[in-house]
């Protein structure tokens, strides 16, 4: 996607134009990428668009030979590198981190999250089990991949861990819903974001920028069929994301960002 169209893509999104020179960073300074959750959904658009961009693209994934997407993603551009990885197996983890050690990061993005299915976290009849599922790929993943690859992403230029959260971690924007049945998920985001604020402490002499970011509301099959006038695309997600992250700098490490560049509440 060029700056032209990003640009289009951003203002159909928003209502508001984004400046060129902002989106053109990410192009202008391609590194390497490594990527979680990459067979879907916002991972794959992030696996295409970072490629496009002229990145290394590291895209893991459960099981990337059953993502017919990414493997077309991966023929097309030889500058994407599948990998196999589940974010809740922290050896899995640790194996895939020594495979690369040899491999400067600039981005990690952790980007792989489950949400537990709404019929298994109402109240009253809760499966503590998928709780667990839910909090071991949506937090200790998270946290684990950091900490793994700490030398990989201190070792490249741009030195940033990105981590994508949702509002729905948001005490202050938590939906009045009463049908809305997503406690595990929620304090999954809440969970994530508070783990990568002191992550964000521990490596902060290292020069690394950690942040959360909420994607916006998308329309993936993470949310089923729901369609809503607010939702947006995981085209119109990441080309808003992809410059915001390009941007980051020390100063920023710590901070919870939504889709549309603004500070997002706690």
């Amino acid at each position: 996607m060029n700056d032209a169209t990003r640009r289009t893509v951003l203002q159909g999104a928003t209502g508001i134009a984004v400046a060129g020179s902002q989106t053109a960073q990410a192009a202008t300074n391609p590194g390497t990428i490594l990527i979680t959750g990459s067979s879907r959904g916002i991972g794959l658009e992030f696996v295409k668009k970072y490629a496009e961009d002229g990145w290394t693209v590291i895209a893991t994934a459960r099981d990337p030979a059953k993502s017919e997407q990414l493997q077309a993603l991966a023929k097309k551009h030889k500058n994407i590198r599948l990998e196999t990885l589940d974010v809740s197996d922290v050896k899995a983890i640790d194996a895939l981190a020594a495979k690369l050690k040899d491999t400067p990061i600039d981005v990690l993005l952790n980007n792989a999250g489950i949400s537990g299915g709404a019929d298994k976290q109402k109240v009253g009849s809760i499966d503590y089990s998928v709780f667990d599922d839910v909090m071991h790929t949506n937090v200790r993943g998270p946290i684990k991949m950091a900490e793994a690859f700490t030398p990989h992403v201190a070792a490249s230029k741009q030195k940033k861990i990105v981590s994508i959260s949702s509002t729905e971690g948001s005490l202050t924007l938590i939906s009045p819903r009463p049908d809305v049945n997503s406690i595990f998920y929620r304090a999954s985001k809440s969970a994530l974001n508070m783990s990568m604020l002191n992550m964000a402490k521990a490596l902060k002499d290292k020069n690394i920028i950690v942040t959360m970011q909420s994607p916006g509301f998308v329309q993936t099959d993470f949310v089923g069929g729901l369609r809503l006038p607010i939702m947006i695309t995981a085209e119109q997600s990441v080309a808003m994301t992809m410059p915001i992250i390009a941007k980051l700098t020390m100063d920023d490490t710590g901070k919870y960002f939504r889709h549309t560049g603004d500070i997002a509440p706690w």
